[in-house]
């Protein structure tokens, strides 16, 4: 039997990294397999449901590269198909025509709730009190229809939902590949609708009819599902359908433990591609919250694939760490391929620099692509790690660079700016040569005059070494730069 999993998002907002994270664990558990994943888009909520939240979820799922091995299904094209079910398990005493409307039900909670308070006045007997609770657990107990069992319509044009004829007796169990063997007894579960009094079907059908058409061997999703799936496993049965495997993955949640929210990082997951996350660090920091496997830290989706398990996903819920995230991230930039990498950080670099991004800035940003790929976590902050190469930061020096352009320290550049404009070969090899042999000559340390000329290329921006420095540079500016703080000194000389 070829395994199919399915990720399906509700289009009634973003793809958040809680779906994002299911897709994936589902993705993997499918490509481990050699089966199917595939997408459907649940849309039944037409009051909620948006063409926006539609596209952004798709966008989200191409940006991870959870591509689906089939077309998109969407749930909402198949109203018809779900109302044949319906009626097919009305035909097979499955399932029946309830007549009760929506006010008696809110008559039946109301009286329920008034009972349960009553219970709680003063002055009652044990007796009295105990009288009350039984009336407000009946009232509130899950629903059973009195047309459950074929009693006769109120009249002959009475508006009608279809309902489940949930089971009466014993429990309903099912064998989680997360969570373990969870049960509920029957009765907690009530005659659910199937059919609305508009005919339209509602999501507990839909889902199952839906799983089952698309031949779902295993629905992996988030344990807030765990209740429903109690309330579906009767429908696969009431159809003589086979009932899929199901994993139930604990939630995500902050670093303090509560509930995850926007304040702990609970974006949408293309808002981190906006704040310059690559797709593979995404998914490596997601599929490392709740799983693993042995000691490894990072995985790419091909060796994700080969080890996936569900039998590796913890119980409990995951914490959402940014820290973490950053640093999965900044693995994933050194190891990005040059050419992809510049591609990646163009928009940032371009937004940095402005009309300062000229053909020359953009060869010295591709030259020390290489080495820079350390320099960032995000490609925001790597792109901004580049700011030397564009600017020397002449007019807005920091302490430390005014302190190194000062007094003998000048002298002392201006000696060093004779010897560099003298090296044949442009190169940080023979830049450094080049600095480390006027050392040695003068009886100097590095640490004196790497102060001036670092102050003077970069105006104390962060920057590597000097050598590549001015290697990335070029003669040109390197010189340039220089020339103009020592020009700077003659004019205060000669005021």
């Amino acid at each position: 039997m070829t395994t199919i999993t399915r990720f399906a998002p509700s289009p009634t907002g973003m793809l958040h990294i809680g779906g994002a994270r299911t897709a994936l664990f589902n993705y993997l558990y499918a490509r481990r397999n050699q089966g199917k994943f595939l997408l459907r888009i649940e849309d039944t909520d037409k009051a909620r449901s948006t063409q926006d939240a539609v596209d952004a979820i798709l966008d989200g799922m191409s940006w991870l590269g959870l591509e689906a091995d089939e077309a998109v299904t969407y749930q909402g094209a198949r109203a018809e198909r779900h109302a044949e079910c319906a009626h097919a398990m009305v035909e097979a005493g499955k399932a029946f025509r309830c007549y009760v409307t929506p006010e008696e039900l809110q008559e039946r909670r109301e009286k329920g709730e008034a009972a349960r308070a009553a219970a709680k006045e003063d002055g009652l007997s044990e007796a009295d009190k105990a009288e009350r609770l039984a009336d407000a657990e009946a009232l509130l107990a899950p629903f059973r229809s009195p047309y459950r069992d074929g009693a006769p319509a109120p009249d002959g044009d009475a508006p009608y939902t279809v309902r489940l004829k949930a089971p009466d007796d014993g429990e309903i169990r099912v064998h989680d590949k997360v969570q373990g063997d969870v049960r509920v007894k029957a009765r907690e579960i009530d005659d659910l609708i199937l059919l609305r009094a508009d005919g339209t079907p509602t999501y507990m059908l839909a889902v199952v009819v839906d799983d089952h058409d698309m031949g779902i061997t295993q629905v992996i999703r988030g344990d807030d599902h765990l209740r429903n799936t109690f309330r579906q496993k009767p429908i696969y049965e009431a159809m003589g359908w086979p009932v899929p495997e199901f994993a139930h993955v604990p939630m995500i949640h902050g670093d303090d433990g509560a509930k995850l929210s926007k304040r702990h990082g609970a974006l949408s997951t293309t808002a981190y591609r906006d704040m310059g996350y690559l797709p593979e660090a995404m998914n490596a920091y997601l599929l490392r919250l709740g799983w693993s496997h042995g000691d490894q830290e990072i995985f790419t989706l091909d060796e994700a694939a080969s080890v996936f398990s569900l039998d590796a996903i913890n119980k409990s819920p995951a914490r959402l760490d940014l820290a973490k995230l950053n640093d999965v991230n900044a693995h994933f930039i050194r190891a990005c391929d040059d050419d992809r990498l510049l591609s990646l950080l163009s928009p940032w670099l371009e937004e940095a620099a402005g009309d300062q991004m000229t053909s020359d800035v953009a060869d010295r940003i591709r030259h020390a692509l290489p080495s820079m790929k350390d320099r960032g976590a995000t490609l925001p902050e790597l792109a901004e790690a580049f700011r030397f190469l564009w600017t020397s930061n002449a007019d807005n020096l920091n302490k430390k660079a005014r302190k190194a352009l000062s007094g003998d320290k000048l002298d002392t550049l201006a000696q060093l700016r004779q010897t560099i404009a003298n090296v044949t070969e442009w190169s940080d090899t023979a830049l450094q040569h080049t600095l480390t042999s006027y050392c040695e000559q003068n009886d100097l340390s590095f640490g004196q005059i790497g102060p001036p000329i670092r102050a003077a290329l970069t105006g104390g921006l962060p920057a590597p070494d000097l050598a590549p420095v001015m290697s990335w540079l070029g003669r040109s500016e390197t010189l340039a730069r220089i020339d103009f703080h020592l020009a700077s000194k003659d004019e205060a000389q000669d005021q």
